[in-house]
């Protein structure tokens, strides 16, 4: 029978191993004959298959798989199994506790002293000695919930050696020490490692930790610490330490109900220094580990500070690095603010050509917010999205993958099944959504897996396509970045700037008072965890659209939820002026009216269903191309002339002082402007093999033709005709 194995990346979590992920592979440091010892810097040469967990390593030859690499480890089939069999533990018993116990031999109870553990705690703990696997290692036998002893977490001899293992094998992370867990109910710390955690013991301070390592702590431990405890975290100063403690203190701030302290242990540790380092080598007091070197998670903000922020006071704060796009970025900032709203995220779909600036506007925003919420992902398969951000939930059979409160920003189109998949998440129809994956075996077979999608992201595509399918464009705000020539040339000023000195540029940046206190407010926003936004006038609302949308269409069903999204956010920006009832805030009318001056500026191209860049195309090269050929003639129907491909062109360099390719305009744009009804498309009179094009308002357009200037583009004020929306 197949077996069915947790993947690559969750086992090398599991073993605390550092890695880099590039091109669907993982690279690390040799883990089998120390061939990278030698290696300089950041090199690595071990290679291993994301999605088979195949490896390679180019230096020694090493080949193997998930289950070999377990067998390297000393790990049994149980410990890689997606769905370990579990077995009746016979060769563990409580004599062979006793026993090792009373075999601890003088030297080590030396060594065990040395690293600051008391005779107490290798008593009360019954530390011991044993040889196992043809080794001879220091025993810590480990309890289950109901208290009886079910395995032993082993350490080398140290005079031999520092290697890790379990007796029996294959054994299941086990929390240490439940005891105490269920005993205390003012102050714990969550630590690394075992004689860690028995070295608090000694010192005074109730501690618990993962047999397994740093990112082994599971959610449900968690769940058991219940509230109004400080929890303390104090993982081993190394990076897969620091990530460990990250995900335990977000996890306990999202849950609520305790104090929450990230220690950070001081650099003379060294790096990957822990708690052992810290109480021997250091000589450090329980007192400043506490409260010297630990500091509350999330850190409080003074609110005070803030002030009501207006949109055009933040579009000049998000001008520092952004020049011009007014609206794009205040309506890409809103997006990405709306992942702290429970469920009125927002999408946002940038469609323009390639090197337009697509990418840097929701990117650059996004360095504004706490980076743990910020996901940002180039081209990704279904099957790596859902391996990277998934965690496997054995209750469940299968993998979760929480997106609550994230943004996340794809930076190019990614694969039409992971949007087909991701369709109901940006619909907000349910908080959790249960998908059927298939993904490769080790055997190269196929099975199916469980996905668990969870909460509503705030998400954001950038794609050089112009073309997005209907079912996705309903779900999205369509932007495009501007390209202008004035904005080209104050973006060539900032990154000349930017690129001539970088850390001078840098540093002014993340110095500016405006960039720092708006850093601070979004902080601040996430801290309060706001649940329900309120909008206290809804008759406001309604009179408003109603006015500015005589004739009601299917889509206003749609418009109507986005500006409604836009207001919460607005809300949210200022919560603290806003009526506030715990986590609920409630909108004003200030908010209505920002929402609808926002929704103004990009509603046009909405209208069609099209991406601002095509829209604005049509209006400054087909338009204006149009009127330019047609202005001598009489207003009959028949002597109307059609626009080539060619005039398109030729115009389009004229406007925009660059070419479009051929291609680009009878592929995708002449297309999506005909399904949105702008333009017609007929033989030319003259050669039946030609089509040329006439806008759909050709009419309109000429009657207004006296009324204006021509001066090769539209009149931005007068041109708004009944059953047509204005062409800016």
């Amino acid at each position: 029978m197949d077996l069915e194995t947790i993947t690559i990346k969750e086992y090398l979590d599991k073993k605390g191993v550092i890695y880099k992920e590039r091109n669907g592979e993982i690279i690390t440091h040799c883990l089998f004959s120390g061939c990278d010892s030698d290696s300089n810097g950041q090199e690595c040469h071990l290679y291993f298959s994301i999605e088979t967990g195949q490896y390679d390593c180019k230096k020694c030859g090493e080949k193997g798989n998930i289950i070999t690499l377990a067998k390297h480890f000393g790990d049994s089939i149980n410990e890689i199994a997606l769905n370990p069999k579990k077995k009746p533990n016979s060769q563990f018993t409580l004599d062979l506790v006793e026993k090792c116990h009373k075999s601890l031999p003088a030297h080590i109870q030396h060594y065990l002293n040395a690293r600051g553990l008391s005779e107490a705690a290798i008593r009360g703990y019954q530390l011991g000695w044993g040889k196992f696997y043809g080794k001879w290692w220091i025993t810590i036998p480990i309890k289950d919930t109901e208290g009886n002893f079910v395995f032993f977490k082993l350490r080398q001899d140290p005079n031999m050696g520092n290697e890790k293992k379990t007796y029996p094998k294959g054994i299941e992370t086990q929390l240490y020490d439940w005891e105490i867990l269920q005993n205390n109910d003012k102050l714990i710390v969550i630590c690394e490692g075992e004689l860690d955690r028995l070295l608090l013991i000694s010192k005074g301070i109730p501690a618990i930790t993962s047999t397994h390592g740093a990112m082994t702590f599971k959610k449900e431990w968690l769940d058991l610490l219940g509230k109004g405890k400080k929890i303390y975290i104090c993982f081993d100063n190394d990076e897969a330490g620091k990530k460990g403690a990250k995900r335990i203190a977000e996890t306990l701030n999202i849950s609520g109900g305790n104090e929450i302290y990230l220690i950070t242990l001081p650099e003379e540790v060294g790096s990957g220094g822990d708690i052992t380092d810290y109480f021997v080598k250091l000589k450090g007091a329980p007192v400043d580990l506490l409260g010297k070197y630990a500091k509350e998670y999330p850190e409080k903000i003074d609110t005070s500070q803030f002030e009501p922020l207006s949109a055009q006071e933040l579009i000049a704060i998000l001008g520092l690095t952004i020049k011009r796009d007014e609206e794009n970025k205040l309506i890409t900032f809103l997006c990405e603010l709306s992942a702290y709203t429970e469920d009125s995220q927002l999408n946002i779909s940038f469609n323009a050509p390639s090197s337009t600036g697509k990418s840097y506007i929701p990117t650059e925003i996004a360095q504004l917010f706490p980076q743990e919420d910020v996901v940002e992902v180039g081209y990704c398969s279904p099957t790596a999205f859902f391996h990277d951000f998934g965690v496997f939930e054995k209750e469940k059979g299968g993998y979760t993958v929480d997106l609550s409160r994230k943004i996340l920003i794809f930076l190019d189109q990614p694969h039409t099944l992971l949007l087909q998949h991701l369709r109901p998440l940006l619909s907000h129809d349910k908080k959790e959504i249960r998908i059927k994956i298939t993904d490769k075996s080790q055997k190269s077979g196929l099975r199916t897996k469980n996905i668990f999608l969870k909460g509503f992201p705030s998400v954001i595509f950038c794609t050089a396509g112009l073309t997005i399918d209907e079912q996705e464009s309903t779900r999205f705000l369509l932007l495009s970045p501007e390209t202008s020539r004035e904005k080209i040339r104050e973006a060539i000023y900032q990154k000349i700037k930017k690129e001539t000195d970088s850390e001078t540029y840098k540093r002014l940046l993340e110095d500016n008072p405006e960039r720092k206190s708006i850093k601070e407010r979004i902080r601040a926003i996430k801290q309060a965890k706001i649940k329900n936004i309120i909008i206290g006038s809804s008759e406001k609302i309604e009179e408003t659209f109603f006015t500015e949308n005589k004739i009601l269409k299917p889509r206003h069903q749609r418009d109507i939820g986005r500006i409604i999204s836009l207001i919460k956010a607005f809300a949210l920006l200022n919560l603290w002026f806003r009526e506030r009832n715990d986590s609920t805030i409630i909108a004003n009318e200030d908010d209505i009216k920002d929402a609808f001056r926002a929704w103004h500026i990009i509603s046009e191209s909405q209208e069609f269903n099209l991406p601002p860049y095509i829209y604005q195309l049509y209006q400054d090269v087909i338009v204006s191309a149009w009127k330019e050929i047609n202005q001598d003639k009489n207003r009959s129907i028949d002597e109307w002339n059609g626009l080539s491909r060619r005039t398109i062109t030729q115009k389009h360099l004229q406007v925009y002082g660059r070419n479009i390719a051929d291609w680009l305009l009878r592929q995708q744009i002449i297309p999506m402007l005909e399904n949105a009804g702008l333009i017609t498309q007929e033989s030319d009179p003259n050669d039946k093999r030609k089509m040329l094009i006439y806008p759909t308002i050709s009419l309109t357009i000429l009657n207004q033709q006296n009324n204006s200037e021509l001066d090769g583009g539209v009149d931005k004020v007068n041109n708004n005709v009944e059953g047509t929306p204005p062409i800016t």
